[in-house]
């Protein structure tokens, strides 16, 4: 069995982390390494607000006045990931970084499953880290599973899982980390 965690809006996650009053306003986020810079992440209140991935940050600002507009903090994404890697290690041995914001976790004792990734959701929580989970027979299946988690979410068959999903999901789900 597989186990996938998956964190939202990565990027988003590990600017307002240590600032608790940008999760509560219009917030955007640039790759300061981009030749032209464009918005890659956003917070719930500000697409509400009109602001779109890919628009310049004037034209984010043109759609919302109060948008914070911030800069890729690469030190504290790097610190996000030696954390829900450190609780990943705390599930099993056989554990992969897979993406920014997702680590995959291969476990050979299947037992109290939902439990045990549950409390790592908690403790990730704890740490002012929001995180879903997947668990599946496959890590495809488990990328999948979590990403659509509310926060977490066992599959037992496959088929039946992925079969009702619409294929601009698996195309999201693609482009995030697999």
């Amino acid at each position: 069995m597989f186990a996938t965690l998956y964190l939202p809006n990565f990027y988003l996650q590990a600017v307002a982390r240590h600032q608790p009053e940008l999760r509560t306003q219009p917030l955007a986020l640039l790759d300061d390494r981009e030749t032209k810079p464009a918005i890659i992440q956003l917070n719930e209140v500000a697409e509400k607000a009109g602001v779109r991935k890919g628009m310049t940050p004037t034209q984010g600002l043109a759609r919302c006045l109060s948008l914070m507009v911030k800069i890729r903090a690469r030190t504290q994404e790097q610190l996000l990931d030696e954390i829900v890697l450190h609780y990943a290690f705390t599930l099993a041995p056989y554990v992969e970084a897979t993406s920014p914001g997702v680590c995959t976790i291969q476990f050979t004792d299947n037992r109290d499953l939902v439990r045990k990734v549950a409390r790592v959701i908690e403790q990730l929580n704890d740490c002012e880290i929001t995180a879903k989970a997947g668990i599946a027979d496959k890590p495809d299946t488990s990328f999948m599973a979590a990403y659509l988690a509310q926060p977490l979410l066992k599959v037992n068959d496959a088929k039946d899982f992925l079969a009702p999903l619409p294929i601009e999901t698996l195309a999201i789900a693609d482009k995030i980390g697999h």
